[in-house]
C-alpha cells in the first residue's frame, strides 16, 4: 500500500512547500486540499495553482492522489444552493484531472442530529452523487464519500447505504475508522461488515479519549471545536486506535491502495508533533505493520505448502 501525505497537517506550508515536506518525510503520495483561503490549499478552479503542484508532484516524485473539497451543500433542498455546490465539485474532479488525480473526499451534504426533514435532504444527496458519477467516471475519478461527524454518513451503516443508492462504481466510500471511533459508531468489525467492500479510500489517523464515556458532540463539520472535544489526536502508533488489525481488514477485502494520514495539525497543533517529524513517524509505524502482516502471510503460505 501507497502512504499519501494530507495537506491538512501542512497549515503552514505552500502546496509545493508540502509536496518537498512529504518527499523529505518518506512518503509515497500526497493528497491535497481544494479550498479558498488555505495556504496548503488548490483554490477553487485555480488551473495555474494546479499546474505548479502538478510539475512540483512530478519533480519530488510525490504524485497527488487525491483533493479533498469542503463543499457541505449538496443535500440541499434549495436547487440553487444544491446547484452551486455540484458545480463546485465538478471544479474539483477538473482539477483532479489535472493533476493526476483519481479520487476525490465528499462530504455527504450537511446534517445536525434532530434536523428536520431527513428523506427530502437524503434525496438531494443522492441525486447529487449521480449527477456527479458520470463526469467522475470520464476523467477516470472516483468519489469517496467519508465516514464523518456533521454529514448524511456519520455512519459506516449510512454510507453504505449511500453508495448503494447512488449505485456507481465511480462512488466509493472513504473509511475513516478514527472517525467512527470517536463518534461512537461502529468498531472495525462491524464497520467492515457493512461497508468492507465498498471502500475506494482510506484516511489514518490516531487518537486518545480524554472521557471515553463523554458523548460526541460536533456544532461544525469540518471540525470539533476545542470546547466539544472528548480525544486528543496523536501521531499514529501513540494512540489507542489499533491499526494492525484494521490493516489486516483491508487486505482481507482487497484493498492494497493508498493510505493516507490524515494529520490534524491544521486543527490541533497543540495535540501533535510539528508536521515533518510526525508524518516520518506515523509512515514508519504503518510501514512496520505491513511488514509484518508480510510475515504473516508469508508464515501461513509455507504452512500450507507443507
Amino acid at each position: 500500500m501507497k502512504i499519501a501525505g494530507h495537506t491538512l497537517g501542512t497549515p503552514d506550508h505552500t502546496v509545493p512547500e508540502a509536496l518537498k515536506l512529504f518527499a523529505r518525510a518518506g512518503l509515497d503520495a500526497a493528497e491535497v486540499i481544494y479550498q479558498d483561503d488555505y495556504t496548503s490549499g488548490l483554490p477553487i478552479g485555480g488551473t495555474a495553482a494546479a499546474a505548479e503542484a502538478a510539475r512540483v508532484a512530478d519533480g519530488e516524485g510525490i504524485p497527488v492522489i487525491g483533493l479533498t473539497p469542503y463543499t457541505t451543500a449538496i443535500n440541499a433542498t434549495d436547487e440553487r444552493i444544491r446547484g452551486a455546490a455540484v458545480d463546485e465539485l465538478r471544479s474539483a474532479i477538473d482539477t483532479a484531472h489535472a493533476v493526476g488525480a483519481n479520487r476525490i473526499r465528499v462530504y455527504s451534504g450537511a446534517w445536525r442530529p434532530g434536523q428536520q426533514d431527513h428523506a427530502a435532504h437524503w434525496t438531494q444527496l443522492v441525486r447529487s452523487f449521480q449527477e456527479l458519477s458520470g463526469p467522475a467516471a470520464d476523467a477516470g475519478v472516483v468519489l469517496c464519500a467519508e465516514n464523518h461527524f456533521g454529514t448524511m454518513t456519520q455512519t459506516a451503516r449510512d454510507t453504505a447505504k449511500l453508495i448503494r443508492a447512488v449505485d456507481s462504481p465511480a462512488v466509493r466510500v472513504l473509511y475513516d475508522q478514527a472517525n467512527l471511533t470517536f463518534t461512537h459508531d461502529e468498531d472495525v468489525d462491524d464497520a467492515f461488515a457493512v461497508q468492507g467492500d465498498l471502500i475506494g479510500h482510506v484516511h489514518v489517523k490516531d487518537l486518545v479519549f480524554k472521557d471515553p464515556n463523554a458523548p460526541f458532540v460536533a456544532s461544525e463539520t469540518a471540525r470539533v471545536r476545542a470546547e466539544e472535544r472528548a480525544v486528543m489526536s496523536r501521531v499514529v502508533g501513540d494512540g489507542t486506535l489499533a491499526w494492525s488489525p484494521i490493516l489486516r481488514r483491508l487486505r482481507e477485502v482487497g484493498y492494497n491502495d493508498v493510505l493516507s494520514l490524515e494529520y490534524e495539525y491544521r486543527w490541533h497543533p497543540q495535540d501533535l508533533d510539528a508536521p515533518e517529524i510526525g508524518f516520518r513517524r506515523g509512515a514508519e509505524h504503518l510501514r512496520t505493520l505491513l511488514r509484518q502482516l508480510d510475515l504473516e502471510t508469508t508464515g501461513q503460505n509455507a504452512e500450507v505448502r507443507s
